[in-house]
């Protein structure tokens, strides 16, 4: 864990003890620090917006429930993703099917160059979000954690209740397929 991360555990500690005492304040403080994570971490296995707004609503009840009985065995991200993974699961049990769908955001535009930048980014990034979707959910699910939440892989097993060994084997594979999907479209 960098100390960026460090620094954030003991923050988002804090506001855990805060919450288990009943504090709404930390709840919206805390609620500010991961809605957009978790956002996007649940855009990257269901397919509706308001799903998305659910499962935000439904992890933060459980974090508001449970912040009590945190007990620091891991930091409170991996926590975090952990109520948030298996909610995911349930969802998509409960619907029996798997979808994605990434969503792109429309920055500003400034000048010509700005809409010629913005574009090149967005046509890579419907590459990346394409060569995406062809990857298993797990490594989907994999390369989310460990590259847009920065988590190590010991703290995704721990979210998503594998061994170590097991991610490394499904980044070693996503990578190894991402790569060549990209390597086929950009040309």
């Amino acid at each position: 864990m960098n100390q960026r991360q460090a620094g954030n555990n003991q923050e988002y500690r804090a506001l855990l003890g805060k919450i288990a005492e009943g504090n709404e304040a930390a709840l919206e403080d805390f609620y500010k620090a991961f809605e957009p994570r978790i956002f996007a971490f649940a855009k990257i296995r269901l397919n509706d917006f308001h799903e998305f707004a659910d499962l935000l609503n439904e992890v933060m009840l459980e974090v508001w429930r449970n912040a009590g009985r945190f007990e620091g065995r891991s930091s409170v991200t991996t926590w975090v993703f952990g109520i948030a993974h298996h909610k995911v699961v349930d969802r998509l049990r409960k619907k029996g099917k798997q979808q994605w769908e990434a969503l792109e955001s429309a920055d500003s535009v400034e000048s010509d160059q700005d809409l010629e930048e913005m574009l090149t980014k967005t046509q890579v990034g419907e590459h990346i979000h394409w060569c995406m979707e062809k990857l298993s959910d797990e490594q989907r699910q994999v390369v989310h954690l460990a590259f847009f939440e920065d988590l190590s892989y010991r703290e995704v097993g721990t979210i998503m209740g594998s061994p170590e060994g097991t991610i490394k084997a499904r980044m070693f594979h996503a990578k190894k397929a991402l790569k060549r999907c990209l390597s086929r479209r950009i040309k």
